[in-house]
């Protein structure tokens, strides 16, 4: 988990202060450049390093583990769209100003569209659940200007303490309120859902203390938090998604219909099957460099049974 700056040596918060000086200053070049070169030129940046930092070999051992038999042919394309999605978003993440204003007009499509505008009409609290798909900062922004309501958003603060500032900082330019992981984040957000608010949460990783449930087929340990909160608060849980659109710059938010409140582990495996299948539409979308499947107090997947 990130510290504080207190509890870093003076030769970690060097390494850190030089590396934050690293990232702002590539990415204030790259905001030089208009908004579609710029998320454009991140993403092939992103793709071309993904070999040399062991993105390359993440995706293939995932894919390999799920989906063993895709043709060579699609797990490359597959290597080469996942880093470049990334990029793109990394990009967009740090254009809060420009991404806003283009995603605020997205297109918003599903079944589960009129149980989202129902409940924002009743007052009753909503869970948009989503995942590192597309870029689900899109959505937020995209179903804030549909509903004329603030989205609540669960972030994790980065280990750079320097940097983070920054990261914070282009977050709540999408939008309040912002919930940080932690007891204290954990405490408003329950406040804002008690009040009928809205919340969007990331759902698809790894979680110590979560439930051993499956997806594509594989044990994954996952957090079934987020089913106990609605069933305790009556909120309505709605998968989300941003697809990413073919021109690289655009989305179209999805939303499917709301998750049967029924036992956390039975909502919580419905979400991982509706993630699940949303991804195997658009292979490229999903952030396949996550250490999705791995082992926790003996549940998961083991070290030895990964490709």
């Amino acid at each position: 988990m990130p510290v504080e700056k207190s509890e870093l040596s003076r030769f970690e918060l060097g390494q850190y202060y030089v590396a934050n000086l690293f990232l702002k200053g590539m990415i204030g070049a790259m905001r030089l450049l208009p908004y579609e070169r710029r998320i454009a030129t991140m993403g092939a940046f992103v793709r071309g390093l993904a070999p040399a930092v062991g993105f390359t070999k993440r995706v293939r051992s995932n894919l390999k583990l799920t989906c063993p038999d895709l043709p060579e042919t699609e797990v490359k394309r597959i290597c080469r769209a996942v880093p470049d999605n990334a990029g793109r978003a990394i990009m967009e993440h740090f254009s809060p100003e420009d991404f806003t204003e283009r995603q605020k007009n997205a297109k918003v499509s599903g079944s589960g569209i009129a149980a989202f505008e129902q409940a924002v009409a009743e007052g009753r609290p909503v869970m948009m659940i989503t995942a590192h798909f597309g870029h689900y900062l899109a959505a937020r922004i995209a179903l804030q200007a549909r509903s004329g309501k603030p989205i609540g958003c669960l972030y994790r603060r980065m280990a750079n303490p320097y940097f983070n500032e920054m990261y914070v900082d282009a977050f709540h330019k999408t939008g309040e309120p912002m919930f940080e992981q932690g007891r204290r984040g954990m405490v408003e957000m329950v406040r804002s859902l008690k009040k009928g608010g809205i919340i969007a949460i990331v759902s698809d990783l790894h979680a110590h203390g979560g439930e051993e449930l499956t997806f594509f087929g594989k044990p994954a340990v996952t957090s079934v938090l987020n089913a106990e909160l609605a069933m305790k608060y009556d909120a309505v849980l709605i998968p989300c998604y941003a697809v990413r659109q073919a021109n690289g710059i655009d989305f179209e938010i999805v939303l499917h219909d709301p998750v049967p409140h029924t036992d956390p582990k039975t909502m919580t495996q419905f979400i991982n099957d509706d993630l699940e299948g949303m991804v195997r539409e658009h292979m490229g979308q999903w952030f396949w460099i996550h250490r999705r499947w791995k082992a926790w107090n003996g549940l998961g997947v083991q070290p030895q049974d990964m490709p």
